[in-house]
């Protein structure tokens, strides 16, 4: 490959990486605690932060969280009702869901690799981040990249 060629697949890494990077980070820490189902209150152990649901939901539903609707007549039967109505036993549950153990929850190792890479590919960004920005001669250039890739999703996220 010429150096020419070399230098432009360079930049456009770096213009890439850095549009992409506040994503990656959301992204990345955002699985990384739902594979532990921080996001729900039962993975919690009470109400999560909200900081919390606010980005399982923007990871898993690409929306803002939305206040569960009011009840009302049209709304259903209420939760006591419709849990004195469900079936109890083994039988309620069903078949274990996919990457249950038949006798216990999730794979233990399985959960933690996965909870590590999300860390990892964070930290990875963040010092890709560094990197970038390290270089006096494109910083400028560097850091509006980097604002563009902070303000468009936000803009597409609340418009």
């Amino acid at each position: 490959m010429k150096g020419s060629t070399n230098r432009r697949l360079r930049r456009l890494h770096q213009y890439l990486g850095l549009f992409f990077a506040p994503t990656l980070l959301l992204f990345s820490l955002s699985g990384a605690l739902q594979t532990y189902r921080w996001q729900e209150p039962k993975g919690y152990g009470g109400s999560p932060p909200s900081w919390i649901v606010w980005m399982a939901s923007v990871h898993k539903d690409q929306a803002s969280p939305r206040p569960p609707p009011a009840a009302g007549p049209e709304a259903g039967p209420p939760a006591a009702e419709a849990k004195a109505k469900a079936p109890a036993g083994p039988e309620a549950k069903g078949p274990p869901a996919k990457g249950e153990a038949k006798g216990g929850g999730r794979k233990a190792g399985l959960m933690l690799f996965v909870g590590l890479f999300g860390l990892a590919l964070f930290v990875s960004t963040l010092l890709g981040i560094a990197i970038a920005l390290a270089n006096a001669n494109a910083r400028r250039t560097n850091l509006a990249i980097l604002a563009a890739g902070i303000a468009l999703p936000l803009l597409l996220l609340y418009v």
